[in-house]
């Protein structure tokens, strides 16, 4: 049998065409043109606002003092009302003294009788009638006699409550009658000679911008429009453990009509730190969740690093960012999307401003 070659010319297309297909089907290598994405950056500016505070607070004498009993009886007289203003040496309140006057006396009659003990047991010691140790023993007991008698007439004199200095009742926490442990306050005095101030609470972060010696002025609406001079007077040294807050004192200038309570606005200029609040635009914030985000840094080399930001107020322009980011670094604010940490970048257009919020 004879074999005969069949050429099928119309087949060689039809193979030509998926070996074509196969060979575009291919993944390309990435060229190194993708790692230069042109991208258009935006300096982080001050927040609007950043370089005053504006904090209330509350207006308090300098020195407020609760007083009370150092001993535990009845209350018999309180001779003040809230608002009264008082001398040095005022009698405020007093303890039923019947209490007091009857240890009083006992204290005294003991005293007597050992102190006539000692004697009778000198005069016995002296004819040799008793030991040295019997005599020993009644001269304690007579010096325990008068320390008694002085400290029951210590306790009747704290039976009263006088005013320490000039000042006025600022809280009256009892009444007559009202049976009171030592210790217990029974009035709030304030000392009239040390001055108003006006305390504030701020944050770690508005703390770093206060300084002692600092102007302020004080807004209180309840005086008037106008403005009272004061100046910083006092930092605490420790946050409030609840609150996490710091509390200052603003020395306020002498003005007529000032009472402990009143309520105040203070504004201290000079307030923003170096790490404050920054403005950035808000096409350069990207993956938000609750008050955090994400932005691209510009750095030296010409690559962007990716940044955890903290998030404040939002508005259609810009984003105020409270944290992660400090005055004057380049954020990328076009084509967030395509960028990765660390790629390489090429600048499309010079550093644009932000409007702070």
């Amino acid at each position: 049998m004879q074999w005969r070659r069949v050429v099928l010319p119309a087949l060689a297309p039809t193979l030509a065409l998926p070996l074509a297909l196969a060979a575009c089907a291919r993944p390309a290598p990435v060229p190194p043109a993708a790692e230069g994405i042109a991208v258009a950056l935006a300096a982080a500016v001050r927040a609007a606002g950043n370089d005053r505070l504006e904090i209330a607070g509350t207006v308090r004498l300098k020195r407020e003092t609760q007083l009370g009993f150092s001993t535990p009886g009845r209350i018999a007289a309180i001779a003040v009302l809230e608002g009264q203003t008082v001398a040095p040496g005022q009698m405020l309140a007093r303890l039923d003294p019947t209490g007091l006057d009857a240890a009083m006396l006992s204290a005294r009659a003991e005293a007597v009788r050992t102190e006539a003990d000692r004697r009778r047991t000198a005069t016995l010691l002296a004819n040799g009638w008793v030991t040295r140790a019997r005599m020993e023993g009644a001269d304690a007991a007579a010096t325990a006699a008068r320390a008694r008698v002085a400290a029951t007439g210590f306790d009747a004199r704290l039976g009263r409550i006088v005013a320490p200095v000039a000042g006025i009742v600022l809280r009256r926490a009892a009444e007559p009658g009202q049976i009171v442990a030592a210790g217990t306050p029974v009035l709030t005095l304030g000392e009239t000679g040390s001055g108003y101030v006006l305390r504030l609470p701020v944050s770690d972060t508005a703390l770093a911008g206060i300084h002692l010696g600092q102007p302020a002025e004080v807004m209180l609406p309840a005086l008037s429009a106008v403005p009272v001079a004061a100046t910083v007077g006092e930092i605490a040294a420790r946050g409030d453990d609840r609150t996490g807050t710091f509390q200052i004192e603003l020395r306020l200038a002498e003005r007529p009509g000032l009472r402990s309570g009143l309520i105040g606005t203070a504004r201290l200029a000079g307030t923003a730190a170096a790490a404050g609040p920054v403005a950035v635009p808000a096409g350069a914030v990207f993956g938000a969740r609750a008050d955090e985000g994400f932005v691209y840094v510009y750095r030296p080399d010409g690559t962007v690093a990716v940044r955890l930001v903290r998030l404040g107020a939002v508005d259609d322009r810009s984003v105020v960012v409270t944290g992660g980011l400090v005055a004057g670094e380049r954020v990328a604010r076009t084509g967030v999307d395509r960028l990765r940490d660390g790629m390489k970048v090429r600048l499309a257009a010079a550093p644009a401003a932000t409007r702070a919020p």
